[in-house]
């Protein structure tokens, strides 16, 4: 089934089964409505894996009862399926039946919303690698063993994957030469991870000099052309289905804010991989705003903050701050448990098995409302990688191309004494080393 179809409507009946307790259908229900499903029923177990369907045989028969009775076209099934789970329920079902399992939900939800280059890619290919498995399973063994190198439908799908590598190999050698490029003017990159929905979207709107949170029209005149124009917010799953960066000014220091797709919980490693440009702009931040949604419960806000420390534990390099979101919806002492909650998750978290990654305090914030979001702003300048340095030149004509310089890169404090100019600058380690080197050309050393 290709879910994008069926985006307009379509009958479906969810599906989710747990080892350990009666499953919660909330997340499922609302992935099949963002790919445009009118849910009209749910079968739930709470029991082990069965090998052949995944529900129990009993609870199998009685899914396929219950969409004949709902006359429902598909189902949405909360987990992963293997190939032969996938082959085996789908020939229970009702004829005609679709059956789409959380994973490929997920990357038909992607697939539906990306619009660039690199997101169009990453979701062609990841889909592709998630039916790999199950087109070989569908394959007749004996036709597949003598099928000429035209006809295998499995080859056909390899041809795919390679070429599809290909072309995001290139993507991905482009933004990171974009990357270099930025840095070499001066720019700190800072990345939004977190939770599907948390709100990073409207962060970066409360923290970029040229969005307002209740604007999403951008000026536009930031000097790099693949700058967005806006950034889109709305209180559903997927809204941001691309990278989206902006710059922001904190403390005279220029950076550029990224906000990367919302991660999902109980997705495969190999899977969330797929994603690379997210997972790329994480690793190459100089800095972390891992934001989650307070306003969840707590064991909800729990499970999502270790779904994005999952991601962070393999891929941030530079400091990571938790942002803990739209207080506004909470109390007091509801703000105070939430920050424990985060704490708490933290101090057990697999970031612990990543000691050169330094997690700083949680910061509650409302990016709605702007409440605590100085205290962030404070909180990043200091998690990002700095040095000061003072210095007198000549006053020249060279001089002033200098401090031209300086400005396009930050604060300078430029005092005039007589014939000298006094310059004491913040930056950047290699943009202060820069300054330096020409501050020393300008005075003949």
């Amino acid at each position: 089934m290709n879910v994008r179809d069926r985006l307009d409507g379509g009958r479906a009946v969810v599906a989710a089964r747990d080892a350990d307790s009666q499953p919660d259908t909330a997340e499922i229900r609302r992935l099949a409505e963002a790919a445009g499903f009118d849910v009209v029923g749910e079968v739930t177990q709470r029991r082990r894996e069965d090998r052949r369907y995944d529900l129990g045989e009993g609870k199998a028969g009685e899914l396929a009862a219950v969409v004949a009775d709902a006359d429902a076209g598909a189902v949405a099934f909360d987990g992963a399926l293997t190939p032969g789970q996938y082959a085996d329920l789908l020939d229970l079902l009702p004829s005609g039946t679709a059956l789409v399992d959380r994973y490929r939900l997920v990357l038909e939800l992607f697939a539906a919303g990306a619009s660039d280059p690199a997101a169009t890619t990453q979701a062609r290919l990841a889909t592709l690698r998630y039916d790999l498995p199950r087109v070989r399973r569908a394959s007749d063994e004996s036709l597949l063993n003598a099928a000429t190198e035209k006809g295998s439908p499995v080859l056909d799908v390899e041809r795919r994957i390679d070429a599809l590598e290909n072309r995001l190999a290139e993507l991905t050698d482009a933004a990171a030469e974009r990357r270099r490029r930025r840095r070499a003017g001066g720019f700190d990159l800072v990345a939004l991870a977190g939770y599907t929905n948390a709100g990073k979207s409207t962060l970066l709107r409360r923290l970029a000099d040229d969005l307002r949170v209740d604007d999403g029209d951008g000026d536009g005149a930031t000097g790099h052309d693949d700058l967005t124009e806006s950034a889109a917010t709305a209180d559903r799953l997927f809204e941001t289905l691309e990278t989206t960066t902006r710059r922001a000014t904190v403390d005279g220091r220029p950076v550029l804010l990224t906000d990367t797709v919302g991660l999902v919980a109980d997705l495969p490693h190999d899977l969330v991989r797929s994603f690379s440009a997210t997972l790329d702009e994480i690793a190459a931040g100089d800095a972390v705003l891992a934001v989650v949604d307070a306003s969840a419960d707590r064991a909800t806000l729990r499970r999502r903050l270790e779904t994005t420390v999952g991601v962070l534990a393999a891929d941030a390099t530079g400091p990571v701050i938790p942002v803990v979101n739209k207080v506004d919806r909470l109390t007091e002492a509801e703000r105070a448990a939430a920050v424990e909650t985060v704490e708490d998750a933290l101090a057990g978290s697999d970031m612990d098995d990543r000691p050169d990654v330094e997690i700083r305090d949680p910061i509650p914030v409302s990016a709605l409302t702007g409440d605590g979001v100085e205290s962030l702003r404070a909180a990043l300048l200091d998690a990002l990688p700095g040095e000061t340095v003072a210095f007198r030149v000549p006053n020249t004509g060279e001089t002033q191309a200098l401090l031209s310089w300086l400005h396009d890169r930050g604060d300078p404090e430029v005092r005039y004494d007589g014939d000298a100019v006094a310059v004491r600058f913040s930056g950047r380690p290699d943009v202060v080393a820069e300054a330096e080197r020409r501050a020393a050309d300008l005075r003949g050393e």
